[in-house]
């Protein structure tokens, strides 16, 4: 019974796993324990950057070398949690994960 429910385990949890894309997986878990939400984060950029070519430039110059300069974090973030790490995913996946995020906060096409 025991070798049942191990490789009935071992079977269902990459199934559901494969739900949670790169975002989810690489930028979710860490941004929420922020008391300032990614949505925030994306407007920021769409406010200082202004176009969706821009945006995805800044955001992914930020993420592969991030620097107090191009933060858009309050200098309160940033003293209380730092600036976020050096990002290691591949350009493919960071690209993803960019395209992802802008797909689900962008403004353009959802207001009438």
């Amino acid at each position: 019974m025991g070798r049942l429910t191990v490789t009935i385990l071992l079977i269902t949890i990459p199934l559901f796993s494969a739900d949670v894309n790169i975002y989810e997986r690489n930028c979710v878990k860490c941004h929420e324990k922020l008391p300032v939400s990614l949505d925030k984060f994306f407007f920021n950029y769409l406010l200082k950057y202004s176009s969706e070519r821009q945006v995805k430039q800044a955001l992914r110059k930020y993420l592969k070398h991030p620097k107090r300069k191009s933060s858009l974090a309050t200098e309160e973030i940033i003293l209380r949690y730092g600036l976020m790490p050096k990002s290691t995913l591949s350009d493919a996946e960071l690209r993803e994960a960019i395209e992802i995020y802008w797909e689900k906060y962008k403004v353009f096409g959802k207001i009438e």
